[in-house]
């Protein structure tokens, strides 16, 4: 059962940011400015995009501004692990007062790598840091880490639970993922066969990966329904992927909205934004003194169920009027 406590009880288990706000010692330090490593993949990539601007928001309700009395110096995922662990290193070198390592399990080791007592602040994707020690419980997680875990393996079961709900005639399943979305896949497949459905599965090797290939591939076990896991190297192809999936006729399930704006049926995931200001609020909390053993890790508490009708109409298919109702957001 995911731990997860509203934002009114968050903020009171934090101290009480009610009656003390935030921002008070920031400004008892008009002279500081303070500096934060973020380890962060391209701005293009649609969820960074849409998470940043709530971050830099969340930072400035607490008295810190990017320019004035905040500098962020940032190291990019998305290259080979050998630059990304030296960058990162050349950062704690550098003298940041914390990190936020935001990605992958490779991204936290980058972040380990360069220092065991700087305070971390993680925005976990496609790994469990309780599952694999790096800290030792939710609420409290002990040593010098803290943030937000999106469990993605959660969201890949669910996914498959949408797509046999909209989709009850249909059970040949596709799985498009990669080793980042490799523990997704796990999960996906556990629940599809729990639901009597067939998995045929196609793991991408080796970025930037070829998709017209990829769905030739998938073609031919004629699949009647498809599931994109998350991977970084997918959600710059997601326009791409979403034309392949249309020309196959295939309704397709992804884990951010991003994709469905961009053609794709249905979408099932976090909410970028809310989980970017959640973890900007814990930075602020950290430069503002608290230490991160004693901020309890959290999960989303914000879900999207997106899907877009001309993509149903595209491919031919009618969405019952069920799932439209449950949709956060239309497109028509």
């Amino acid at each position: 059962m995911p731990f997860n406590i509203g934002r009114r009880e968050f903020i009171a288990v934090l101290g009480g940011a009610a009656a003390s706000p935030l921002s008070a010692r920031a400004q008892q330090l008009p002279g500081r400015t303070a500096r934060i490593g973020l380890l962060q993949t391209s701005r293009d990539n649609p969820v960074v995009e849409r998470g940043y601007p709530a971050f830099l928001d969340e930072l400035k309700k607490s008295g810190f501004s990017a320019g004035q009395n905040l500098t962020i110096e940032v190291v990019r995922t998305d290259q080979d692990s050998q630059r990304l662990f030296a960058e990162t290193a050349d950062l704690v070198r550098s003298n940041v007062e914390l990190l936020v390592a935001e990605g992958t399990e490779i991204v936290l080791k980058a972040a380990l790598a360069a220092s065991r007592t700087i305070p971390i602040v993680i925005s976990a994707i496609n790994y469990d840091p309780i599952a694999h020690g790096y800290v030792k419980s939710l609420a409290r997680p002990g040593g010098n880490i803290t943030g937000i875990i999106s469990l993605q393996t959660e969201l890949a079961a669910k996914q498959v639970e949408l797509l046999a709900e909209a989709f009850p005639d249909r059970s040949r399943l596709a799985v498009l993922y990669d080793e980042d979305s490799a523990d997704q896949f796990a999960a996906a497949e556990r629940q599809a066969r729990s639901l009597r459905l067939d998995v045929r599965s196609l793991k991408l090797e080796n970025p930037p990966y070829d998709f017209d290939v990829a769905f030739q591939s998938l073609a031919e076990g004629s699949p009647q329904m498809l599931l994109v896991l998350s991977s970084q190297y997918f959600t710059l192809s997601r326009s791409h992927i979403a034309k392949l999936a249309i020309q196959q006729r295939l309704p397709t399930m992804f884990i951010f909205k991003s994709y469905v704006e961009a053609g794709g049926l249905i979408s099932y995931g976090v909410d970028p934004s809310a989980i970017s200001r959640q973890v900007g609020f814990y930075v602020a909390k950290i430069l503002n003194g608290a230490k991160p053993a004693d901020l309890p890790i959290q999960q989303p508490v914000k879900f999207e169920l997106a899907i877009n009708l001309k993509t149903a109409k595209a491919i031919g298919i009618d969405l019952s009027t069920a799932i439209q109702l449950r949709a956060d957001e239309v497109i028509e």
